[in-house]
């Protein structure tokens, strides 16, 4: 766990920038400076990237987690990297071919509540692409432990340009369209950078050969197309559906309260950064003693961390959107909240994603997440139409705590092995514990000032409580390193 701690600390503490940042962007600058209805636009426009991104490179991000370690000479790896380069192209020239031919079909169809998306329509593939290939440069440095920099990328560089194009709106020297398209010329800019990067790190020859394995390869890239473009429906079909049923200013309030709850997701992103490799090799090499043993660690150190984040973030919702002073957008509190749960219960799961995907019961994922994909769309549906923006976020939640746990009993079933403990049932006591009892202490000063103080007494607590029933060595010893003075020499 060393070095998976490690980088995960420095992630963590760079997703804390961008999420610094892109709170910034979200919470104000995003609410003050572009129309809402601009705001529901580009997050649409993002979200729908999202979806369709797994198709856009033919699930290669995956493929390189998976088999890169596989291969033994230097040769193999090369021809591989290159390929993972080249096989996308299969899939988006005939989508591209086909997006134009239909393109006035699409674009009419997916804006016929909201004609402000149909010029814009183009974008969501042009994004994707980019998106994509990031993620698969990205994977490049990952598989030689090298995460830290891709991260930076992905979670500074985009929130920082975006920022200053923020900035350029106010003092109008962009227009709300000319921000649209800036924006993707950002995501342009990333992806280069990325290629630059992974091209430095570990360089590989033009060797055009394909790997002797590419049969397997493309089985399994086809189950992970399918399968991550029903994870990305989970985490975007919201606001993708959002437009379809109610008035596209809605997704910029639901976005503002998804952003919030996702701080509490941080520690995962992070620590997935390092595991994910790590988990592959394992897994490769059936060590599954090991695999089990870092399956609970990441499910209590992630349920931990995270239990933390969700209440800081829930026990301070109140203040947080008397700061952003847009009354219209105080409507995502129990959005956040209940996001917030959905988030833990990932946590929770540890690793779990990890070990099915790269177990030679990766199909399982396949069919889960086409499972998943349907069951939210359907949630979905009903519950907006329901409950409105209030709905979107319930029907995540019902989808994932019900999947989550079907995952953790097949893993159990199949591997035997599984996350939880009893440290799992006091770390969850003391996250309830605390909950109630703050959620009838407020203070009345400026809203500023209350989170600041609500926070420390909130950290303060719940830390020495996490250190007293000694949930876990790796947090104990963080804890004692940089939050509690160490006494022994």
């Amino acid at each position: 766990m060393g070095i998976v701690l490690k980088q995960s600390f420095i992630n963590t503490l760079i997703l804390f920038l961008g999420f610094g940042i892109g709170g910034i962007n979200a919470l104000f600058l995003y609410t003050h400076f572009l129309h809402e209805d601009y705001y529901g636009l580009i997050t649409f426009l993002l979200s729908s990237s999202n979806i369709i991104l797994p198709l856009m490179v033919f699930g290669m991000q995956h493929a390189v987690i998976k088999y890169y370690t596989s291969y033994i000479s230097k040769k193999e790896q090369d021809g591989f990297l290159i390929s993972t380069m080249i096989i996308p192209l299969i899939v988006i020239i005939p989508l591209g071919l086909i997006g134009v031919y239909f393109y006035e079909t699409i674009s009419t169809w997916i804006s016929s509540e909201n004609i402000l998306i149909k010029n814009y329509t183009y974008l969501i593939f042009i994004v994707a692409i980019f998106m994509g290939y990031f993620e698969v440069f990205y994977s490049w440095t990952k598989v030689q432990f090298n995460s830290v920099f891709g991260n930076f990328i992905k979670e500074v560089f985009a929130r920082i340009c975006t920022t200053i194009l923020l900035i350029s709106l106010y003092f109008k020297l962009l227009n709300n369209e000319e921000f649209i398209y800036a924006v993707v010329i950002v995501y342009g800019i990333r992806v280069l950078i990325m290629k630059l990067y992974a091209f430095y790190i570990c360089r590989p020859k033009l060797v055009f050969n394909l790997p002797s394995n590419i049969k397997e390869i493309l089985s399994f890239s086809f189950y992970i197309i399918v399968a991550g473009s029903a994870a990305g429906i989970l985490t975007e079909i919201d606001k993708f559906m959002i437009p379809q049923l109610k008035q596209i200013a809605n997704v910029a309030y639901y976005s503002v309260g998804v952003y919030i709850a996702s701080v509490v997701a941080i520690p995962n992103r992070a620590m997935q950064q390092i595991t994910s490799p790590i988990t592959a090799k394992e897994m490769y090499n059936n060590n599954f003693e090991e695999v089990g043993k870092l399956y609970k660690q990441t499910s209590i150190n992630l349920l931990a961390i995270g239990g933390l984040f969700f209440l800081l973030v829930n026990l301070n919702i109140s203040d947080v959107y008397l700061i952003i002073n847009k009354p219209q957008y105080a409507q995502g509190t129990w959005i956040v909240l209940i996001l917030s749960i959905a988030k833990l219960m990932e946590l929770a799961l540890g690793i779990g994603n990890s070990i099915l995907i790269n177990s030679k019961y990766y199909k399982i994922f396949f069919y889960l997440s086409v499972a998943m994909a349907i069951s939210v769309i359907f949630l979905n549906k009903w519950l907006i139409n329901l409950l409105d923006i209030n709905g979107a976020a319930l029907a995540t939640l019902i989808v994932v705590i019900v999947y989550s746990l079907i995952k953790i009993g097949y893993i159990k079933s199949k591997l035997k092995i599984q996350p939880f403990s009893v440290n799992t049932i006091k770390v969850l006591l003391v996250v309830i514990g605390i909950f109630f009892i703050f959620s009838f202490w407020n203070f009345s000063f400026h809203p500023i000032v209350n989170i600041l103080l609500k926070s420390l007494l909130i950290s303060v607590f719940y830390l020495i409580l996490i250190k007293k029933i000694k949930i876990s060595e790796d947090l104990n010893l963080l804890v004692s390193k940089y939050f509690v003075k160490n006494k022994n020499p």
